[in-house]
């Protein structure tokens, strides 16, 4: 019996590592903040957590058939070397109709639950991902984590959609928020397993390009980032706009820095920036939940 139940825990465990759980808690962090603030305070707690139940099993959904499509690439990576099909311990087969289930169910759910212009944003989110980025742009060009970045945007998409059953204009902000903060993000990492994506054949950035170019991008898209949260300051009151100034300063003065010591020729640690980016991202993002739950005046347009 205990050798039963071991056997069918490692089958669990198996399944969930296909579905990159720690991702999907970052892209659940910025859901409900999005929902607070098209609610302009706080949403029903049943409407919250059908949102995020069917936000994880849509990204659940395409990091299993992401899975399944890089499991050649996986393998030789030592960063994703213990991933479940990498390491054959579940079937192509059953991780393809596992991903695809997983897919149907998220919509249905969220069809169900929430609305169909929320199910129907899940789906063109898995499909941006596994179509666009994981099969046309990941192998192809080292823009691939720019345009297949925008897959990870949905989130706060969705969850206002699932408030309000539209989409508007603070909406699109936070998603070029993300938009513009994954390539920082990722290249980050990717400057630390450069040696990893070129031995698997991936074009990132930091493996095609100098040092100095991937560093100067970042500053470049950190100082994007930090203007374009900007724009959310007309739905917003002083505390995110407060938060918004301060981390984003902080954000493109650790990007600058960064650049400063690759041009140096010293050696950087450019996974400080990696960890500083996901502090950044919560807090910014815990900020427009504060921010809307206490409902002060926003601070409305300039003219």
């Amino acid at each position: 019996m205990r050798a039963r139940l071991q056997r069918a825990g490692d089958v669990v465990r198996a399944y969930l590592g296909l579905t990159k759980t720690r991702i999907i808690e970052q892209l659940l962090v910025v859901t409900v903040p999005a929902m607070v603030l098209a609610e302009r305070g706080i949403p029903s707690v049943w409407l919250i957590i059908a949102t995020l139940v069917g936000g994880a099993m849509a990204a659940a959904s395409a990091h299993a058939l992401n899975c399944v499509v890089d499991a050649d690439i996986d393998a030789v990576m030592k960063r994703t070397a213990r991933r479940p099909l990498a390491k054959g311990q579940v079937p192509a087969r059953h991780a393809l109709i596992f991903g695809l289930v997983l897919g149907a169910l998220s919509s249905l759910w969220l069809g169900l639950t929430t609305n169909w212009l929320a199910a129907a944003l899940s789906v063109a989110a898995i499909a941006f991902y596994v179509l666009v980025y994981t099969l046309l742009l990941k192998r192809r060009t080292s823009q691939n984590i720019v345009w297949g970045g925008a897959a990870g945007c949905m989130p706060v998409v969705i969850g206002w959609a699932a408030v309000t059953g539209t989409v508007e204009w603070p909406a699109l902000v936070m998603f070029g928020v993300i938009f513009f903060w994954t390539p920082p993000h990722f290249w980050a990492l990717a400057m630390r397993y450069k040696e990893d994506y070129a031995a698997a054949g991936v074009p990132m950035l930091p493996v095609v390009a100098t040092p100095v170019r991937v560093s100067a991008r970042i500053v470049a898209y950190s100082w994007v980032m930090g203007l374009w949260t900007l724009l959310l300051l007309p739905a917003t009151s002083w505390i995110y706009a407060l938060v918004a100034v301060a981390g984003g300063g902080w954000f493109v003065f650790k990007a600058h820095r960064l650049h400063a010591g690759v041009r140096a020729g010293r050696e950087v640690v450019p996974m400080r920036l990696f960890h500083l980016s996901n502090i950044y991202l919560c807090g910014l993002f815990a900020a427009i939940a504060v921010d809307a739950a206490i409902g002060l005046p926003v601070l409305g347009r300039p003219f």
